[in-house]
């Protein structure tokens, strides 16, 4: 049984790779970067968070993201206020600029991903849709009582 989740992980894996890099080559000139995508991603799913909180999110720590918030801050895509409740603490929100663009990265993605997606048919689409929803939940997934190498219980 392991086995099999294995060789499914090493398919997805693969297949998740080679369409991220797809993906990444259809981003026209002066698109954000991966880490700005995922602060400003961030932002418009949960809305205003403080830099730990979208750093927890993203997997990384608040140090390896002070730039991207300041650059971005700079460009006027997202705003830093001071906490109420911690005026030490600060607090991000994304910008109308800052929706408009995410909205215009992720469409020139999007154009590509619709078109690429008309040559297959309806069953593969549909099952592409599921698969996409289920990675979403996978990526928020911290599986329990396993390590690498080890088999769950």
């Amino acid at each position: 049984m392991w086995m099999d989740h294995l060789f499914c992980a090493a398919q997805v894996r693969r297949g998740v790779v080679r369409l991220n890099r797809r993906l990444r080559q259809e981003r026209g000139e002066g698109s954000l970067s991966p880490n700005q995508l995922g602060v400003l991603g961030h932002l418009r799913r949960h809305g205003a968070a403080t830099p730990g909180e979208v750093a927890a999110a993203e997997r990384q720590r608040p140090q390896s993201l002070t730039r991207v918030f300041a650059e971005l801050e700079s460009d006027g895509l997202i705003a830093r206020t001071a906490d109420s409740a911690d005026r030490r603490q600060s607090v991000l929100t994304l910008t109308a600029e800052g929706l408009r663009a995410l909205e215009r990265d992720m469409a020139e993605r999007d154009a590509w991903l619709a078109a690429a997606l008309g040559t297959l048919n309806e069953t593969e689409r549909e099952v592409l849709r599921l698969a996409g929803a289920l990675m979403d939940r996978l990526a928020d997934t911290e599986p329990r009582g396993t390590s690498p190498g080890t088999a769950a219980p």
